[in-house]
């Protein structure tokens, strides 16, 4: 008999003997724990109740009989990293032992194991022939497989376990299993319940081999594949039952599951025919098809965690956009509110002047105040006057609600341009004069008239509101209205028409600062409501403008480089005819 060439661990002599049924309250007779090649790295026995320095020079040791045969043991659990009885003889000084218990192999995490620790009781004392045929006796240790699949096997389920990418674990179960198994194909398939069929979604094969990619499997109850799925249990299938060539080798399915529910398929193909499947190889392959099945598991609650997470992102995003929206129109509906109160404020103060005005100066004709005849025509006017003012200040507020209510509709026709501007200029001429202002026209040199074409009633209301502004808001310097044809089609209700006037309003008055310009066409909005008080009217005389002129089918601008720098303001009409310029005349001459 030779004994395994190792450092010897002393023991101690009295052997304690324990029976079966105490053996699980008593602590182990024997600890060891050895390497790979067999060689012992520590020891602990139980009157010692310590680790043995191996490097002492004992006289005793506590060593398995037959080395090789013991040696077999330690390779299979480590190369099937699983825990498993034994009952095998020990020598102890020249006393044969049997040794009862179990060997384990020591696990690390993310490292295949390299040692194994045997845990033990002594059954009893044997003879050295008894030692020797309890040996043989023995059944023989599961072969080796040649491409040390375990290991690979392990390794390919801490690579796995490493991501919590869905199409990496299923690349990476494949990789890892066709590299690892050595076989010529291995395929896996993503599994939903319910569906009527399954598709490759990831593939190892070896270069000779086409491609099954494009392969989707019936999962329909009478088909192979959905027996697999179903029962858990591997099968050898037919190629032709998968879609693949019936001339190739069987293949291997095992699914993938988590809590017992299956979300995935594993097949596997030998390159040769006669290549058969081995009962510990399908346990050693299915155990790891089990974590693969719990790593998709978690893989796809990650991915749907992430979905929610950025839909719920994209929601928080839309209610902030909303909330701001929200607040903005708060804001927008507070302005509006403020602005009607300064805008009824303003409009009421405007409505009693000229009201108290005419009540004033007719109280004084009924009263008989005046002097003379001439005093009471005056009184008269005046009253008059207020009574105008009056009922230009309500056909404003009247105007701007017909503008808002969509009720606004005008009637275009020919308008000459001369005409309207000597209107204009007949009505605007006292207040000029009363503040000591110019007043200049400029208008096209032409041999006939420069017809327009919109409203001559609401041209002219335009006008007189512009020109107003001016006269109101300019103190020194004056006022020029120039107007330019435009060689530019528009069309206009419909027809079109062969050019455009502008026609452009500009003093040398306050002015209107840039931040503050932007408010001007706003309904019911004054630049400062105190000026307004000082300077008088509702505010509403370029909403109303602009109305009537977009109305026109026209637009309106407004301009000004600020404070105390004067103003222009623009609007456009259409053209009613192309007038014979004198330029134009002169030219051909």
């Amino acid at each position: 008999m030779t004994l395994p060439s190792q450092s010897s661990v002393s023991v101690n002599d009295t052997l304690a003997p324990a029976t079966q049924a105490d053996r699980s309250t008593l602590e182990p007779d024997l600890v060891l724990t050895q390497d790979e090649t067999g060689t012992i790295c520590s020891c602990y026995w139980h009157d010692r109740s310590q680790l043995s320095d191996l490097t002492s020079a004992d006289t005793a040791a506590v060593l398995p009989i037959c080395p090789e045969i013991y040696h077999a043991k330690v390779q299979q659990t480590l190369l099937q990293s699983v825990a498993q009885t034994l009952r095998y003889p020990f020598l102890h000084g020249d006393r044969y032992l049997l040794i009862d218990g179990v060997m384990s192999p020591v696990l690390l995490p993310g490292r295949s194991p390299t040692h194994v620790m045997v845990m033990g009781w002594v059954w009893c004392e044997l003879s050295e022939a008894e030692a020797i045929a309890h040996v043989e006796a023995l059944p023989p240790a599961e072969a080796l497989q040649p491409h040390g699949y375990q290991r690979g096997l392990s390794q390919v389920a801490w690579n796995v376990r490493r991501t919590l990418n869905l199409d990496a674990i299923w690349q990476k179960t494949v990789n890892g299993l066709g590299e690892v198994l050595g076989v010529a194909r291995c395929l896996i398939c993503s599994y939903e319940a319910g569906h009527p069929d399954i598709a490759v979604t990831a593939e190892y094969c070896q270069p000779q081999w086409d491609s099954a990619l494009a392969i989707r499997l019936p999962v329909t109850p009478e088909s192979m594949a959905h027996q697999v799925l179903t029962t858990l249990h591997p099968q050898v299938l037919p190629a032709e039952s998968l879609g693949l060539s019936g001339q190739q080798p069987p293949v291997l399915a095992i699914a993938t599951c988590h809590k017992d529910q299956p979300n995935g398929l594993i097949l596997l193909q030998h390159a040769a025919m006669e290549r058969e499947w081995g009962a510990f190889e399908v346990d050693k392959i299915q155990e790891l098809a089990s974590q693969i099945g719990t790593d998709i598991a978690h893989a796809k609650l990650y991915a749907e965690s992430q979905n929610l997470a950025t839909e719920l992102r994209e929601t928080n995003d839309r209610l902030r956009e909303k909330h701001q929206e929200l607040e903005e129109a708060r804001t927008q509906a507070e302005e509006a509110s403020r602005l009607k109160s300064e805008f009824l404020a303003n409009t009421s103060h405007e409505l009693r002047t000229p009201l108290n005005g005419m009540i004033g100066f007719l109280k004084l004709v009924l009263d008989g105040m005046a002097d003379d005849p001439e005093e009471q025509a005056e009184f008269i006017q005046e009253s008059y006057n207020s009574a105008v003012h009056l009922l230009n200040i309500i056909n404003d507020i009247l105007d701007i609600a017909k503008i808002e209510a969509g009720k606004m509709q005008l009637d275009l026709n020919p308008v000459n341009l001369d005409d309207l501007m000597e209107n204009v200029t007949k009505l605007t001429r006292g207040q000029v004069a009363q503040k000591n202002l110019s007043f200049e026209i400029l208008t096209p040199a032409s041999l006939e008239p420069v017809v327009l074409y919109g409203n001559y009633q609401r041209l002219l209301q335009v006008m007189l509101n512009l020109v107003g502004n001016s006269i109101k808001f300019t103190h020194d310097g004056g006022i020029t209205i120039t107007a330019d044809i435009i060689p530019e089609k528009t069309v206009v209700q419909g027809q079109e028409k062969p050019g455009i006037v502008k026609i452009s309003v500009a003093d040398t008055g306050i002015g209107v600062s840039l931040e503050k310009q932007d408010r001007l066409f706003q309904n019911f909005s004054q630049i400062d409501g105190s000026r307004t008080r000082q300077y008088g009217g509702t505010g509403l005389g370029l909403v109303i403008s602009q109305k009537l002129v977009e109305a026109m089918g026209g637009v309106v601008s407004f301009f000004s480089l600020g404070e105390g720098l004067g103003s222009t303001v623009t609007f456009t009409v259409a053209l009613y005819q192309d007038p014979i310029m004198v330029s134009t005349q002169l030219g051909d001459v």
